[in-house]
């Protein structure tokens, strides 16, 4: 399926020549590279956070650190909690990750793999896409990575 899946979408979007699709070598990898994490969202996110900035504000008010002393520690609450939150949650997901053949069977969606071709293929063509709008800009932003000698030589 896999092979027939980069035939089809070789012939529907064929390369520049003497450019590599990069699409279709993503693909070729995709039963190795592609993987599926757990994603905690919306309230979930909400809950963890509150709970860290409480445990946070908690922690150092037995430290003596309360809002009468630190009236900004309400932010540095949510910045640390944010982060912490953020460290639970990205453990968690790292600890379970689903390969493309797992999630297709789970699923029985059989077109995975092609609709994951088509997204980067369109996500990859907007990147490029966003890049050359940015080219009339890219002279005076490269002048800081020129070489000392070139621009001596520029000079001269």
């Amino acid at each position: 399926m896999e092979t027939d899946m980069v035939d089809n979408n070789e012939r529907a979007q064929p390369a520049v020549a003497g450019e590599s699709d990069v699409t279709t070598e993503l693909a070729r990898l995709m039963k190795r590279d592609l993987i599926f994490t757990m994603r905690f969202i919306g309230e979930s996110q909400h809950l963890m956070q509150r709970h860290f900035q409480q445990f946070i504000l908690r922690e150092l008010a037995m430290m003596g650190v309360t809002p009468e002393s630190h009236p900004m520690i309400h932010v540095f609450s949510e910045k640390h909690a944010l982060m912490l939150r953020d460290f639970v949650f990205s453990g968690v997901s790292l600890s379970r990750q689903f390969r493309v053949e797992e999630v297709e069977q789970l699923t029985g969606d059989t077109m995975m793999r092609v609709d994951v071709w088509d997204e980067l293929r369109n996500h990859i063509r907007m990147a490029e896409s966003q890049f050359r709008t940015q080219l009339p800009q890219l002279p005076t932003i490269l002048e800081a990575w020129k070489s000392p000698e070139a621009g001596a030589t520029d000079t001269l």
